[in-house]
């Protein structure tokens, strides 16, 4: 399936997309990215944000940069343990619409449910980054500002390989776990990275 602009003609006003991206890692902030496209300049080639190349989907969010209103919502991961994952995703997407210079009239948002605390009225999308050229963008935007991020940490915090696994549950990160320890940038909520703090191994960088 090839994402139009199907739903996004089904409203008036400016409608954006959003979607969110790092869920699932155990270490790094999950992204949101809310985006208005411009619709005499839609770069060639945007679909959901997985089924691209990093080096094409790099390209094709510097073009949306250049040619769409974009605004990014993150939540670290130490809010990320004190709210929960799903109140952390929604407050991602909140934060990236609200980051937008002009708040759209409606929002089309990737997944099951339209998530609490949005600034202005949402429809949810099963798998709409299939499907929405907005939120396909969303996606990229998304996924290629997570990956720049994930790799500046990976230079401040070596050994976790976060600069090719962004944080998910590698073996290589497990084996960073197990020699270095916890860091500030983990989530501590998830099981995985609770078996493996103790006294002993864990710092606070």
């Amino acid at each position: 399936m090839t994402p139009d602009l199907s739903f996004e003609n089904a409203y008036s006003g400016i409608v954006c997309g959003v979607d969110e991206v790092g869920r699932g890692p155990w270490a790094g902030p999950l992204v949101a990215a809310a985006i208005i496209l411009d619709r005499t300049a839609i770069p060639d080639g945007i679909r959901d944000s997985k089924m691209l190349t990093a080096k094409r989907r790099a390209a094709i969010a510097a073009l949306l940069h250049e040619t769409a209103t974009c605004g990014i919502g993150s939540v670290e991961a130490p809010e990320l343990d004190r709210i929960g994952l799903t109140a952390a995703n929604d407050l991602a997407m909140a934060r990236a619409i609200s980051a937008l210079p002009v708040l759209p009239d409606f929002a089309l948002i990737d997944g099951k449910r339209a998530p609490k605390g949005m600034p202005c009225p949402a429809r949810p999308i099963i798998k709409g980054d299939g499907k929405s050229l907005s939120i396909a963008a969303a996606s990229i935007i998304a996924k290629a500002h997570r990956d720049a991020l994930m790799a500046t940490l990976a230079i401040r915090h070596p050994g976790y390989a976060w600069e090719t696994n962004m944080g998910y549950g590698t073996r290589a990160h497990a084996e960073g776990l197990k020699k270095l320890g916890v860091t500030c940038e983990h989530r501590r909520c998830f099981r995985p990275v609770r078996e493996f703090i103790s006294e002993e191994n864990a710092i606070h960088i």
